[in-house]
């Protein structure tokens, strides 16, 4: 297979692609999930927008809780997206670590606890 190419075949002789799943380009077909599903969109679009707005918690501080779900999540535009928004709203590279480290904290927890369930009573 070449670097040019986008398919495989499988062991069973099946057609797969080998195309990256998260692929920056993916994200304008936003535009066409807004024509076909009109006002849940306007309404998810109007929700992600309150969500990140200035309030009771500043946008700054919003957006770092955003990159340590992000990374919890493992969204790569998740990612991309809220750490940009951080950085612009003034995170600094210290902050952003930290988040970071708060997220690997929780997901180490997670692991920790739930090893609870594998032990008999």
């Amino acid at each position: 297979m070449s670097a040019r190419d986008t398919t495989c075949k499988t062991a069973s002789m099946k057609t797969i692609s080998t195309e990256p799943m998260y692929n920056k380009e993916n994200l304008a077909k936003l535009k066409k999930m807004d024509s076909l599903a009109p006002e849940v969109m306007k309404a998810f679009w109007a929700f992600d927008k309150a969500a990140v707005a200035d309030g009771a918690i500043p946008v700054k501080y919003k957006e770092l809780i955003a990159v340590a779900v992000a990374l919890t999540t493992q969204c790569p535009y998740c990612i991309d997206i809220h750490s940009g928004n951080a950085r612009k709203a003034g995170a600094t590279d210290a902050e952003m670590v930290e988040a970071a480290m708060i997220a690997a904290a929780l997901r180490a927890g997670a692991a920790v606890t739930h090893a609870t369930h594998a032990l008999p009573n």
